[in-house]
């Protein structure tokens, strides 16, 4: 009997002693990573539960002054008090965005129209120039394509190619992009380019209604949108299509039709 419980201890021992010695410094590491891991995740959690709380008390505490902005801005334009109505509803916007009380579109859409009617077309935002992007006569180009045809190979969310146009001078690409949050900055490295299939890189040239970097263009609410063009040098005349790349960005189109 002794010698069975001997020999069952010495087999523990030897587990044991195996099993120690396959545990490493790495895997003291990891087990140390793994605890921290956790504690952090669960301070994270933590922390995100009171965020979220702090916001809704917020939402509760400021939407009668959400209320109270748009009653008076929609008195304000009534009376036909553009301006003031603008500032009005923009004080409204600054909440809405944090909060999110009503449909921030229709919001936007009502703060751009009162733009023009404060006569804030010379010194408001870069959206209210967009349709000076649309050229009135193309008739100058060898080509020229609404909504043309391409591949995306990233996501370039909420920007689109509305118009490709190519002379012997010049390649065209009008763009659109719409804004997803307040006071979205949009820019253009100057190193971005295009490749035809019938020749090297092109670079650009110039801008119309937007800002190459480091300065940048700003869209001031969700929803509204931006029209932009770039304009780089001729492409071949034989080049049936070409891409637009804007280098370490997600603006990269390709496969754009030109002919």
């Amino acid at each position: 009997m002794r010698k069975k419980s001997a020999l069952l201890l010495f087999m523990v021992l030897a587990i044991s002693t195996n099993a120690s010695a396959q545990w490493t410094n790495y895997d003291t590491q990891s087990a140390i990573r793994g605890v921290f891991g956790l504690a952090n995740a669960a301070l994270e959690s933590a922390e995100r539960k009171k965020e979220m709380e702090i916001l809704a008390r917020q939402k509760v505490e400021f939407e009668q002054s959400f209320q109270d902005a748009m009653t008076e801005a929609k008195a304000l334009e009534a009376a036909e008090n553009w301006e003031e109505a603008l500032e009005k509803y923009e004080e409204a916007a600054k909440l809405n965005c944090k909060y999110s009380y009503t449909d921030q579109r229709a919001i936007s859409q009502k703060i751009t129209s009162l733009y023009v009617k404060a006569e804030r077309e010379d010194d408001g935002p870069s959206i209210l120039h967009n349709a000076e992007v649309t050229l009135a006569d193309y008739s100058a180009y060898r080509y020229m394509r609404e909504n043309p045809v391409f591949v995306n190979k990233k996501n370039a969310s909420g920007v689109k190619i509305l118009r490709v146009a190519c002379s012997n001078s010049e390649t065209r690409v009008e763009m659109e992009i719409e804004a997803y949050s307040a006071n979205l900055p949009v820019y253009i490295k100057g190193a971005a380019y295009i490749k035809g299939n019938k020749g090297g890189k092109l670079g650009l040239a110039s801008v119309q209604n937007v800002t190459i970097a480091p300065a940048k263009t700003f869209i001031p609410w969700p929803y509204q949108k931006l029209r932009f063009a770039l304009i780089f040098p001729a492409l071949p005349v034989d080049a049936s299509e070409f891409d637009l790349i804007e280098p370490s960005t997600t603006w990269q189109f390709k496969d754009i039709k030109c002919k």
